[in-house]
């Protein structure tokens, strides 16, 4: 049987429903013959495309997306931003000291060249100069997601070559195009609306709220077009949640990957379906 492209959208620890998806799909004998990922989905993206198993994806996973990540702040930032003659300001912007996060990606991925993973991988970003979609097929992994995941306001952009990216939800958060531009058949597209903060109290939660409302919107009307102009089979899979599922929620990734399974059993025999048409 044909394989499918599996994308893997923008949305914090709840991307780990993909491996619930995944499991559907083995179980199945469904072949996954590429995979796609933006923001947050690029490290599940990677790590399924490395060939590893969902245990071992899982715990890579929880120790690489913590919330320590977000908790060094960079010194003097809020000086660059009152007084930019002063004290500088320039697209290297970013709230967050990033060397914790790069740190992690290095352990996690070492120096893996996407090229190199058993399964396709592509990886996509935003070229923060000009709005691009940046898709990403070759070059080391860590510096590719790092690029991917560069939340505006909290990281830095990333630069890679000659371009500076930032997070690829920016251009789109569930990039079918990119599948579909790399010869993806059938497409199964997992997508999630990301979180609004319910109570805006920190200059970080303000920039989530604001990255939220882009990231919904873009979301939604992305979707709608690929439904309307798509020239492959789209196949989406949206998994639902009984509770609210926060950015850093890795405890509960058994509950998020059971209901990404959840989500696969329903769409199966479609599946299915597009690869026998």
């Amino acid at each position: 049987m044909a394989g499918v492209s599996l994308v893997i959208g923008s949305g914090s620890v709840k991307c780990a429903a993909a491996l619930g998806v995944m499991r559907v799909l083995a179980r199945e004998e469904v072949r996954i013959e590429q995979v796609v990922g933006t923001s947050a989905g690029s490290i599940f993206a990677a790590l399924i495309a490395m060939g590893l198993e969902v245990d071992e994806i899982v715990g890579l996973a929880a120790d690489l997306w913590t919330r320590e990540i977000t908790r060094r702040r960079k010194r003097g930032v809020l000086l660059r931003v009152i007084f930019p003659r002063v004290f500088g300001f320039d697209e290297r912007f970013g709230m967050i000291d990033d060397r914790l996060v790069m740190e992690r990606l290095e352990a996690a991925f070492g120096e893996t060249d996407i090229a190199e993973t058993p399964i396709p991988l592509v990886i996509t970003a935003t070229d923060f100069f000009d709005g691009s979609q940046v898709i990403i097929k070759e070059g080391r992994i860590a510096d590719a997601v790092r690029g991917s995941l560069a939340i505006p306001y909290i990281f830095a952009p990333h630069r890679l070559g000659d371009r500076v990216l930032i997070d690829g939800f920016m251009s789109d958060p569930m990039p079918v195009g990119a599948a579909i531009r790399e010869g993806g058949g059938v497409i199964v597209a997992i997508g999630f609306e990301s979180p609004y903060q319910s109570r805006v109290s920190t200059l970080l939660r303000y920039a989530f709220q604001l990255s939220s409302i882009m990231s919904n919107n873009l979301l939604r009307s992305n979707f709608a077009f690929h439904n309307l102009a798509h020239h492959a089979e789209v196949i989406p899979i949206i998994p639902e949640f009984e509770d609210r599922i926060r950015l850093f929620d890795t405890g509960r990734m058994p509950e998020i990957i059971a209901a990404g399974e959840r989500a696969g059993e329903l769409q199966i025999e479609v599946i299915r379906a597009a690869l026998a048409g």
